[in-house]
């Protein structure tokens, strides 16, 4: 039931086929069988196309056991002639540029450093491809990105042709195929040679351009970032924006950004460090007025939406300056109950045990030692409340 006519030509956009035969797989989908078809299946690293069936959307395609399966929003109502069909063009010549410009890329890396391509998707938004190397430098990066571009520029053709597995040895395949029968390649002449099943344009021009965008190193290989064709465009927009937003915001041109970007960070690191610095002061005054307010007795005090490192910070400063200070600090933060229980080191209390017990009241959680303890839990009583029973304790 295997069937080349979205091998053969890629621009087929309406068509009509008999059904063959309408059936529901295992999970409920929907999907017929058509004897002829132009809408291509999910396969080698590229996406199915998309249309509509007798005027019901196309919402997958594969190719299962030998036969093309066109999965449908809805099963049709009449399976017992010829029926319509139509391929999203858009989503179709999309694909077309981004494979072709993965050949044709791959190509590029393979014949100027022998990185040979060993894996190929194409996405939404950027297509990848994973080099057999551990390593990619800016300037191999570029070198292969001009070569690519330098193929599109000269509009070379794009052919298709089935050949037999003898006759491969006729051809300089950069990558040997797997497949023993009805073996397709896609050539561009005296550039690359490659078995594909792809959908692909007439000549490489039509990819229009190709522009590496990132790449990273992933087990060993080198995961390659970019786009073809009409996603240069989107990109080059989408990024241009955001440069014009910046500058405006930055008060300087797109070529200064880099310098006005960078006083800005270190302006505002230099600010952090000043505000930390204020805060710091702040908790050893606070520390201090608390030793006063509570005349060096047992300090506990309730607050709303302070962080527990916060309560830490200003027990530790207390315990330091004062060795007989007994301390209880709490946090009502939302639905949680939070806590820090200290003493000096003049007092014998245990606060890791006190603070056990407390949690259990609150379904809480925490650590510490003897001396210095901390947790929290749900807002299951009051801070005031919690305060009593570490009083009582």
């Amino acid at each position: 039931m295997r069937n080349k006519l979205y091998y053969q030509d890629p621009y087929i956009q309406a068509f009509s086929s008999a059904i063959l035969k309408q059936e529901g797989d295992d999970f409920g989908n929907w999907y017929v069988v058509l004897k002829e078809t132009a809408f291509y299946p999910t396969g080698g690293g590229q996406p199915h196309d998309t249309g509509t069936i007798g005027g019901k959307d196309v919402i997958n395609v594969e190719e299962i056991e030998g036969e093309v399966r066109h999965y449908l929003e809805e099963p049709l109502k009449e399976t017992d002639k010829e029926i319509q069909g139509a391929i999203n063009w858009t989503r179709r010549f999309d694909h077309m540029q981004q494979h072709s410009g993965q050949h044709i890329l791959s190509a590029a890396f393979d014949q100027l450093f022998h990185y040979q391509t060993v894996g190929f998707h194409l996405g939404k938004e950027t297509v990848t491809i994973d080099l057999d190397t551990d390593t990619l430098t800016e300037e191999e990066a570029y070198r292969a990105e001009e070569l690519a571009n330098q193929v599109i520029i000269e509009n070379l053709p794009i052919e298709v042709k089935w050949v037999t597995e003898k006759e491969l040895s006729f051809y300089r395949l950069r990558k040997e195929t797997k497949v023993k029968e009805d073996i397709r390649l896609v050539i561009i002449p005296e550039f690359d040679y490659i078995a594909c099943g792809g959908t692909h344009p007439n000549t490489t021009g039509e990819v229009r351009a190709i522009k590496i965008l990132d790449w990273e190193r992933q087990k060993k290989k080198v995961r390659v970032q970019f786009v073809c064709g009409k996603r240069v465009l989107q990109q080059l927009h989408e990024k241009n924006k955001v440069l014009m937003d910046l500058t405006q915001l930055l008060n300087a041109p797109e070529k200064e950004m880099g310098q006005a970007l960078k006083r800005l960070l270190e302006t505002g690191k230099s600010l952090e460090k000043s505000l930390e610095q204020a805060h710091e002061q702040l908790l050893h005054y606070e520390a201090r007025d608390l030793l006063t307010k509570y005349k060096n007795q047992t300090i506990s005090e309730v607050y709303q939406n302070r962080s527990i490192q916060e309560l830490q910070k200003l027990a530790r400063l207390i315990t330091t300056d004062n060795e007989d200070s007994l301390i209880y600090l709490l946090s009502e933060n939302e639905n949680r109950l939070q806590m820090v229980c200290a003493r000096g080191a003049a007092r014998s209390e245990n606060m890791k045990t006190i603070i056990g017990k407390a949690l259990t009241l609150i379904n809480g959680k925490g650590g510490g030692n003897d001396s210095f303890a901390q947790g929290g839990g749900e807002m299951k009583v009051s801070g005031e409340q919690m305060l009593q029973h570490l009083a009582n304790s």
